[in-house]
C-alpha cells in the first residue's frame, strides 16, 4: 500500500498561520524521511483561525524546496474559483522547479459566500457538472497541449521543465465527480471523510465510465486513491481517544461551528466520553468518517476499505489538535504499514 498525507496547516489555538506553516513543514520533511509517496495541501478559505491552506500553490512550491523527493500538490484546487489557464500556468512553473514531483488535485467546493464572491465565484451555475467537467478539459488542456490547431488557445505557452508535466488528479466525494474523473481518463481520489458511504459507488461509476485520455494526460487504466481520516495511536484506545477530536469537530461542523479543533480533552467532554474504538473488523457496509487504532488495527482497517474500493493507495488526513501528536500519528502508521 502507498501511504500519503494531505495536510489543512491547521492554526493552532492562539497561534498564527506562520506557526501552522512551520508545523506543515515539518511534517512535510517526516512524511519523506518515513517514506510516504505525496504530501498535498489543501485549499480552504475564509477560516484562517482555524486553517492556513488557502493558497496551495504557494505552499507547494516552498515544501519543494524544503524537501527532495516526496511528491507534492494540491489536495485541492477549487478549480470552480478559478481560470483553467492560469492554474495550467502555475502548476506548469512548479513543476519547472521540482520536475517530476508536483501533481495538480483537481476539485470545486462552495464555502462562505462573502469568500466565494470576493474570489468571483457563481455559486448558481445552470449545470455545475458539466461546467467543472469543462473546466478540468480546459486544464488539461492547457497542460498537454491539447488545443486543435485552429483553436483560440493553442498558440498559448506555458512554463516547462525538460521532460515532465505536473500529474493531474480529480479530487471527489460523488459518483458525479468519479464520473468526470472516468471520462476524462484521469486519475480519480474519492475524500472518504467528507461522505464515505458513496465510496463504492463512486469508485464503481470511475471504473465504469474509464477511457485513456487522448492526451495522455492520464493512466491507462482506471488508477485510484483513497482519502481517509486516520488517527493512530500505540493503543486502539489512545487512539480512540485522540480520534475525540475529529469526532468533536464534525459535531460542530454539523452545527455550522468552525475554528481551531478542540483539545482531546475538550473534545471528550463535547462528546461526554471517549469514543468507543474503531471496530475490527469492520461491519459489513460500514464506512466511519474517520478510523482510528493501533498501526496494527489501521493497516488492517485500511486494507479492509481498499479492498472494497480496490485501490492500493490511501491519502491520510487528520483531526488531532497537539502537534506532537499528528507527528506521532503518522510515525505509527507508516510502521503498521511498513513503508
Amino acid at each position: 500500500m502507498d501511504l500519503s498525507i494531505v495536510d489543512l496547516a491547521p492554526v493552532p489555538e492562539g497561534g498564527t498561520a506562520t506557526e501552522a506553516y512551520e508545523n506543515t513543514v515539518e511534517l512535510a520533511r517526516l512524511a519523506e524521511e518515513l517514506g510516504y509517496t505525496r504530501f498535498w495541501m489543501a485549499e480552504h478559505h475564509g477560516m484562517t483561525d482555524s486553517i492556513a491552506s488557502t493558497t496551495p500553490e504557494t505552499l507547494i512550491a516552498y515544501l519543494a524546496a524544503e524537501t527532495d523527493e516526496i511528491r507534492v500538490g494540491s489536495g485541492t484546487v477549487l478549480l470552480n474559483h478559478y481560470q483553467p489557464f492560469k492554474v495550467a500556468e502555475t502548476f506548469s512553473s512548479l513543476d519547472a522547479l521540482a520536475p517530476g514531483r508536483v501533481d495538480l488535485g483537481l476539485g470545486r467546493a462552495t464555502g462562505i459566500p462573502a469568500a466565494d464572491r470576493a474570489l468571483g465565484t457563481d455559486r448558481q451555475k445552470r449545470n455545475p457538472d458539466e461546467d467543472h467537467a469543462e473546466k478540468i478539459d480546459a486544464t488539461v488542456s492547457h497542460l498537454y497541449d491539447g488545443f486543435p490547431d485552429d483553436h483560440a488557445y493553442a498558440d498559448l505557452q506555458l512554463p516547462r521543465s525538460a521532460d515532465d508535466v505536473p500529474e493531474v488528479w480529480v479530487l471527489g466525494s460523488s459518483p458525479s465527480s468519479a464520473e468526470i474523473a472516468g471520462k476524462l481518463g484521469l486519475r480519480y481520489c474519492f475524500a472518504g471523510f467528507i461522505r464515505p458511504t458513496l465510496a463504492e459507488r463512486a469508485f464503481e461509476t470511475y471504473r465504469d465510465t474509464f477511457d485513456p485520455s487522448p492526451l495522455g494526460a492520464g493512466p491507462d487504466e482506471p488508477t485510484g486513491m483513497l482519502a481517509m481520516n486516520v488517527a493512530c495511536g500505540d493503543s486502539d484506545d489512545e487512539a480512540a481517544r485522540l480520534r475525540a477530536t475529529a469526532e468533536a469537530s464534525y459535531k460542530r461542523m454539523r452545527r455550522g461551528v468552525v475554528g481551531s479543533p478542540p483539545s482531546v480533552e475538550a473534545a471528550i467532554e463535547e462528546l461526554g466520553g471517549v469514543p468507543e474504538p474503531t471496530p475490527n473488523p469492520l461491519p459489513d457496509g460500514d464506512w466511519p468518517r474517520s478510523i482510528s487504532g493501533s498501526p496494527e488495527t489501521v493497516a488492517e482497517l485500511l486494507e479492509q476499505l481498499t479492498d472494497r474500493v480496490g485501490v492500493d493507495d490511501v491519502i491520510v488526513q487528520n483531526i488531532i489538535a497537539d502537534h506532537d501528536d499528528v507527528l506521532r500519528s503518522h510515525e505509527l502508521l507508516a510502521d503498521g504499514v511498513g513503508l
